[in-house]
């Protein structure tokens, strides 16, 4: 725990942007500096604090990014932090610069990033969930997933209406390679017939007779949500001759199967994209005060989060050691509804 009130601060953003990231940065500053701490931001997540690349922060320089999209930071991967030579570089750098607290705003990875740091310098350390795929445990929600949520249900909403025209089925890819929190909130939201999951195994066989009953009882279009973390793992053919790699490839083995044209959509980045929904807006703002808060209690090592309506935090390493379960509820549900 850090003993005196820190006098400045730096922000930064990593990995894979995240609607909503400006609101967090935003909200940091401008608490920050209301508690008359000084704030830099250094560009391109942990490459920005290795290469002294960074801006002084105030009131007017995060003015009207609320609603912007990606990151006025910007994002980057930095090889060079991954070895203990680069952090320690990096630790330098935050010495001179004198920066007392980092906020970290990314996903696990950069939350593994801010953890190894710990090793190389004694500041405090505050990471912010930002990541769209809703993966990091001790928080319910994560800054980027009410907006990459929006943005796929818009897209497949277009997608539904030319299923129904040509009485097609459309396998339509979303994001989420080790978590399905995006395709199954999706595939709540648009009403698929199915959605398959990275925590479920597929069963292709299954798959496909449960497409053949719906047809057999009238059903002429069916809409399959998959997030892209199945066919990245693979799904054996049915003759069981070769996995399935991608989603065009799982079209192909349904049609030739069933019989029935079969496409599929990938929506790839469009989902990070694009303005933060109201939800999102509203989570990072209150999550880049609270940060400030209890960076001024002396915290480090945590991330902030909301568990249950209540902001708290949690220790840095719980993020990605404790596991993040899918709702049981919703799970049972997407089937009786579709």
């Amino acid at each position: 725990m850090a003993s005196d009130k820190p006098r400045k601060a730096g922000i930064i953003t990593s990995g894979g942007d995240a609607p909503g990231m400006n609101a967090a940065i935003r909200a940091i500053t401008r608490v920050a500096l209301r508690h008359e701490m000084a704030v830099v931001g250094f560009y391109r997540g942990y490459t920005g604090i290795v290469n002294e690349d960074y801006v002084d922060l105030d009131r007017k320089s995060v003015a009207n990014i609320v609603q912007r999209g990606g990151t006025i930071l910007r994002s980057a991967r930095c090889k060079e932090f991954m070895t203990p030579e680069g952090r320690d570089k990096a630790a330098e750098n935050l010495r001179k610069l004198g920066v007392d607290v980092l906020f970290v705003i990314g996903g696990d990875g950069s939350l593994r990033g801010a953890a190894a740091l710990r090793d190389h310098w004694d500041g405090q350390l505050i990471g912010l969930p930002g990541t769209i795929d809703n993966d990091l445990a001790g928080t319910d929600y994560t800054i980027g997933y009410f907006t990459a949520l929006d943005t796929a249900l818009h897209a497949i909403d277009k997608v539904r209406d030319t299923a129904d025209a040509f009485e097609r089925i459309f396998l339509v890819e979303v994001m989420g390679r080790m978590a399905g929190f995006i395709a199954l909130g999706v595939g709540i939201g648009c009403g698929a017939e199915e959605v398959l999951l990275p925590e479920r195994p597929v069963d292709l066989r299954e798959l496909i007779g449960r497409i053949q009953d719906s047809r057999a009882m009238g059903k002429t279009s069916c809409l399959i949500v998959v997030a892209e973390g199945v066919v990245h793992r693979g799904v054996r053919s049915l003759d069981d001759r070769i996995t399935i790699h991608d989603s065009t490839m799982l079209a192909k083995e349904i049609q030739k199967e069933t019989g029935l044209d079969s496409r599929a959509v990938i929506l790839g980045h469009i989902q990070r994209g694009g303005n933060p929904a109201a939800l999102d807006r509203i989570l990072a703002s209150s999550l880049g005060a609270y940060a400030v808060e209890v960076a001024l209690e002396g915290a480090t090592g945590v991330m902030v989060g909301v568990k249950s309506q209540a902001r708290c935090t949690v220790p840095l390493e719980e993020t990605w050691t404790k596991h993040s379960s899918l709702d049981e509820y919703l799970l049972k549900i997407q089937r009786l509804l579709a």
